[in-house]
């Protein structure tokens, strides 16, 4: 009896403590914040879901205009992105959280080696949707338990504008690149939300900071900037290397240097990086065999070894062809002509995407001669796209 009666008891004080924290609304936003910081978490907001109707007319308009290019997932739907009671309509309030990915180098350093693969820092570590959304549920669940109230976890991956709703929530605000930039983490910040049926107590949004500046702009390779706060995805790198299925478009591949994934540049040129710091979650980051990959090694990948190269990691979503044209483009940027081997030997790969991007780059890499008598391997070409590669690249 002793025992069982000290079970109740144990099991009573949770409880108790919970509806306390719950009936006091800055002490459940305190509890919740504490909550989110041993989880990881680095900021933490709660905003209206009513907060962000202009910045839905914004992504309107971005539609409107094609600037999504093939991501068609934007434009399915576009009114449940615009405002998120379409997503849930019980949502009373969103908790807006991000965790910061801060480099421990400059990202722009490596632009520099040309005979070596740039992949933006949020892919050099385990996938960020993985390792979030586990932390997510978690701290879902001790809201829902605290409160009663029913929750839902997003990351990245459903019809949510987390930008906009992280600038109403405090956390930061969107820059003329049109990514979130923090005053205390730089442009360096995942994000993920936390719908409740709770009405917790707002934070104040932030405001713009960016001034007069444009540095943004001004780096950008491929001018992906029609106007700040504007982007046109179709010129955007990180779309281009990674969105993009087909062959990447002729007007954009010297801009694209050696980045092989994703592009670092806007948020890296960010003069609100002097505040920032590296990032303290060891699933995010770095991994050494992904810092600076000599562009040789990466041409020989066949999928199995692409797939154990990238397990745990977000290149792996674009499948080894992908990822070989983009290699393919950075050989042909590289100026070593000791890397036209690689590209020779592609010629002969599975992948059509794969053969035209070879073509190209034996093209920037070879004297002309001994390019127009390669060029006779056109004639043997299956593929009507490569064959194109081939006629563009002898013409040029």
């Amino acid at each position: 009896m002793a025992g069982g009666g000290a079970g109740v008891a144990d099991l009573r004080g949770p409880r108790l403590l919970n509806r306390a924290i719950a009936s006091a609304p800055a002490d459940l936003k305190a509890a919740l914040t504490r909550e989110a910081r041993a989880l990881g978490f680095d900021a933490i907001g709660v905003t209206d879901p009513d907060a962000i109707a202009q910045a839905g007319q914004h992504f309107l308009e971005f539609i409107g205009s094609g600037g999504h290019g093939e991501m068609d997932w934007l434009a399915a739907s576009p009114e449940r992105r615009t405002d998120p009671r379409t997503l849930w309509d019980g949502v009373r309030s969103i908790i807006m959280l991000g965790v910061n990915y801060g480099p421990d180098s400059d990202p722009l350093e490596i632009l520099a080696q040309r005979s070596r693969g740039a992949i933006s820092a949020y892919a050099l570590g385990d996938d960020y949707h993985d390792v979030i959304k586990k932390r997510l549920k978690i701290l879902a669940r001790w809201l829902a338990s605290v409160t009663g109230d029913e929750v839902k976890v997003f990351i990245d991956t459903a019809a949510v504008m987390e930008k906009p709703l992280a600038q109403a929530a405090g956390i930061g605000w969107q820059g003329k690149h049109t990514n979130l930039v923090s005053r205390e983490f730089g442009s360096w910040l995942f994000l993920g939300a936390i719908y409740s049926a709770s009405d917790l107590p707002r934070d104040i949004g932030d405001s713009d900071h960016c001034g007069s500046c444009r540095a943004c702009q001004d780096i950008c390779p491929t001018a992906a900037f029609p106007a700040p706060y504007k982007l046109d995805a179709r010129r955007c790198i990180s779309y281009l290397t990674i969105e993009n299925k087909g062959p990447i478009p002729l007007e954009f591949r010297r801009g694209i240097g050696n980045r092989i994934y994703g592009c670092d540049d806007c948020l890296a040129v960010c003069p609100w990086n002097k505040f920032a710091m590296a990032g303290r979650e060891a699933k995010l980051a770095a991994r050494t065999e992904l810092r600076s990959p000599a562009l040789r090694d990466l041409a020989r990948l066949d999928d199995a070894a692409f797939r154990a190269l990238f397990t745990k990691s977000p290149v792996k979503r674009i499948g080894r062809n992908r990822f070989i044209r983009n290699v393919l483009i950075a050989i042909g940027n590289s100026g070593d002509p000791d890397l036209a081997g690689e590209a020779r030997r592609l010629l002969e790969d599975a992948s059509p995407l794969v053969r035209g991007a070879a073509v190209w780059a034996l093209a920037q890499l070879m004297e002309r001669e001994a390019f127009a008598a390669l060029a006779a391997k056109a004639d043997a070409e299956p593929d009507v796209a490569v064959r194109q590669e081939w006629l563009l690249a002898a013409t040029s």
